[in-house]
Parts: C-alpha cells; structure tokens; sequence
C-alpha cells in the first residue's frame, strides 16, 4: 500500500508518499480501506520530530479516518468486510489501509458522506471526552471556546449549541468570527482587537463563563482563571502558546475553580473504546439529525499532505482539512 512517511523530522516538505507494506491486524482488530483521513495538529507536532506515536501504533501519521471494512480479526463480532465507518487511531490515518481497534470504529452517520466522515472522529471523541465527560458542560451553562474556527472548534460550538448551552468563541479574523456565529455561537470576540477577558465579564455581568476549552495553554492561563464563574472549569487541550507561565493562584481558592487537562492519543485502548461508545450513544443522534454538520475546508489528496500541512500551519482554514486516498 501506500502510505505518507515522515522521512525526517522537519517541515512539511519531509512527508512523502511511499509503498510501504500493508497492516497485519489482531484478533481484535479491523482493517480499514481508507477513503479520506484529516489533519490534526499533532500531526504537525509528529512531523517536527516533538510528538512520537504510542508504543504498538503505527509510525505513520494520521489520527482519525473513514473507509471501508476490508478484513476483521477472529474476536471481532460488531463488524463485517464492506461496512462504511469512520475511526480513531493512534496513527496511521495517512495511508491506504489503517489497523484499527474494533472499539474505535463508528458507524458513518446517516446523511454524511464516506469521505466527510473523516472529520467527526478526533474532534468528536475529544470535545465528548473532555468538557463533557470530565467538565461536567450541562445545559443552561455558559462554554468559552478559543480558537472557534478550528475542527474542535466548529464541532464544539455545534455540540454545545445543540444541548443548550450558550457559546462565546475568540478567533482572529471577521471572517473566521463570522463562521462561528453562522454555527451558533452567541458571543464572538477577534482576540486580536479585544480583551477576551473584559468582553466575557461584560456579557455575563460580571460573572464569567463556567467553562472554558482552551488550546493555548500557558499565555492565556491567567487570562481564563480571570474569565471563570463561581465553580468554573477550565480545560486545556493543547499549548500553542506554551507550556510555562506564573499565575496567582487565588482566584481558583476564591472561586471554587477546577483546571483540567487531557490528550487523546495515549489514552489506553480500553479507555479510546469507552469514550468512542459514549460518542455513539450522545453525539451520533444529534449528527444524525442534522444538528452537527461537518466543517470541512479543503480537501487534498495524499500525495499533497505537505501542501495540507502548510494550510494547516497558516492557520487560514475554518473546520478541518482532509486527505484523500487514491
């Protein structure tokens, strides 16, 4: 098969697509054919060298796809060759064919196209996983959301939307902005005009948010302790601001304030499963029923993964970007 290979770490022009061999599965797992995968930012992470894939997964990068069921292994009873699904892996989503575990994999929702599937596993099992899972985000309740045009970010606004909850986003272009509003969200503030803090203080009266999802980690730290409610939670999904930072810890004393943190790609396999079966069972129905859409960009094929990862780095995208198979 062939499969994208990151020939060194480096920039994007280190991936290049290679005939490499095919996956061999366990009992416990499906082989995918695979039609389209999407970029993630921990892909870029892996391709600098600065984020290695767990022990037993694939080298290959890649972190979610759709295709088709091509073979499944002895202890697998839910799936059969031919079926339509879409998939979380710990890498291999780049290529032809991915090895997957049989708790990963979810149906193609009705109504979603095979290709556009791609773009629901990563950010579904994410957002679920964490301000839902973890957070505790329940209706009536107030979500920040930064870097709302991302594809955790137009799926989140979408999600939280739909269960009642009202959104507030920053993003750094009227454009962007304009695209969250269109999702659902209710406050929309270009973090490169305002002060997000002061703006989430003049909606709420002065209250704050009750939680927040941040990818930015250390810069904006302070900034979202400052922008929490009473018995607020701030959740951190990523640090493109950095790791470090000082912050005074007595707002979190003062106000009762939980700050959590998650990845998902060195969750154990037992614990992807539980989360891709809650997914099903809460996130499904709403994409079912049209509530959710997939935000889809640009699609490229594999071949142009470099060209992918250098629209990813620009960040001029709103949702997500897909490559997709020959």
């Amino acid at each position: 098969m062939k499969a994208v290979v990151i020939t060194s770490p480096g920039g994007p022009e280190v991936l290049q697509l290679k005939e490499v061999d095919d996956p061999q599965i366990k009992d416990d797992e499906v082989l995918v054919r695979v039609l389209a995968t999407a970029l993630n930012r921990a892909d870029t992470l892996q391709r600098m060298g600065r984020y290695d894939p767990p022990k037993g997964d694939s080298l290959y990068p890649g972190l979610e796809c759709s295709g088709t069921i091509e073979a499944v292994g002895k202890n697998v009873s839910r799936w059969k060759i031919g079926d339509q699904v879409c998939a979380l892996v710990g890498g291999g989503g780049y290529a032809e064919k991915v090895a997957v575990p049989a708790g990963q994999v979810l149906p193609v929702p009705p109504g979603v196209s095979l290709q556009d599937a791609a773009a629901f596993p990563e950010v579904a099992c994410t957002v679920w996983s964490t301000i839902f899972m973890m957070s505790h985000l329940s209706k009536g309740e107030t979500l920040l959301i930064h870097g709302g045009s991302s594809g955790i970010g137009t799926f989140a606004i979408q999600l939280a939307t739909y269960l009642g909850v009202k959104v507030f986003v920053t993003a750094g272009s009227e454009e962007k902005l304009a695209a969250c509003k269109n999702l659902g969200a209710s406050v929309c503030i270009n973090y490169k005009t305002e002060d997000f803090v002061e703006r989430v203080k003049e909606e709420t009266g002065g209250k704050g948010v009750d939680v927040i999802l941040d990818s930015i980690g250390g810069s904006y730290l302070q900034r979202n302790i400052d922008s929490l409610n009473f018995d607020g939670r701030l959740f951190i999904i990523g640090f493109m601001g950095g790791i470090k930072t000082e912050i005074n810890l007595a707002g979190l004393l003062a106000r009762r304030l939980t700050v959590q943190a998650a990845g998902l790609r060195n969750r154990s396999r037992d614990n992807k499963a539980l989360i891709v079966s809650e997914v099903e069972k809460n996130v499904w129905p709403a994409i079912v029923a049209g509530k959710i859409k997939p935000i889809v960009y640009k699609c490229f094929p594999l071949a142009e993964a470099a060209e992918a990862h250098r629209l990813m780095e620009s960040s001029k995208h709103i949702g997500k970007i897909l490559l997709v198979a020959p």
